[in-house]
């Protein structure tokens, strides 16, 4: 594993529960509004921390925390994803895998292996915009099965979009409401400027609270629950 950071301690990452985050390093996408360039541009990589550190962390934290988050970058790029969660549950501890859904086998694995307790996917776009949001070619039918993988797996899960104006219109919301018609919870996600993969966003202005506010109500006619965050 690859893993470029370690947030030692959360309240808001899994619901409910106290748990440590790791970050891994690499994504194959390039959203230009992403605000983890370190995990996403190779040449602003650190050194990455090794497993043993990772573990060892999580053994003298036994009893304290109650869960992992595992996040990116892009998770399921790792090739040993599925052995070091295994190791992670085996620990006790409860793991939430956050992923975009470009490797609905991965997901699937995770699933199937009883290894995830909670997942939580990045709706970018309508498919139909996918790769100009995220800036690379997109095979929009793993985008579409990660989606009913998560939907249909009986384990708790939310689906979030970040939106960013100029990326993402009313209309667009709409189209990935029909996209998850069905889902148990649609996080609307305000984009926040901070340290950017392209600095132009930035400038970057939000839609005002009213109109988050109606692209909550609208979400709800597809969705049980809608959140704006």
């Amino acid at each position: 594993m690859l893993i470029g950071g370690l947030q030692k301690f959360s309240l808001i990452d899994y619901p409910g529960k106290i748990c440590a985050i790791i970050f891994t390093q690499g994504c194959d996408f390039l959203c230009p509004y992403c605000h983890n360039p370190e995990l996403v541009e190779p040449k602003l990589f650190s050194q990455p921390i090794p497993e043993d550190e990772i573990f060892s962390f999580l053994e003298r934290r036994k009893g304290k925390l109650e869960a992992v988050e595992i996040t990116g970058g892009e998770p399921t790029l790792q090739p040993d994803l599925i052995e070091f969660t295994e190791k992670i549950k085996d620990m006790g501890f409860l793991v939430k895998l956050d992923s975009n859904g470009t490797n609905p086998n991965i997901v699937e694995k995770a699933i199937k292996n009883k290894l995830v307790n909670y997942l939580a996917m990045d709706i970018k776009a309508p498919l139909e915009k996918y790769s100009d949001v995220v800036k690379v070619n997109v095979d929009t039918d793993k985008i579409k099965r990660s989606i009913n993988l998560i939907m249909n797996s009986g384990i708790d899960y939310e689906l979030r979009t970040t939106v960013v104006k100029s990326l993402l219109s009313k209309d667009d919301l709409r189209k990935i409401g029909e996209l998850i018609q069905g889902g148990r919870l649609h996080i609307l996600q305000k984009f926040v400027p901070s340290k950017l993969l392209d600095p132009k966003f930035s400038k970057e202005t939000n839609y005002s609270d009213e109109e988050f506010e109606e692209f909550k109500q609208m979400m709800l006619n597809y969705v049980e629950k809608c959140v704006i965050r």
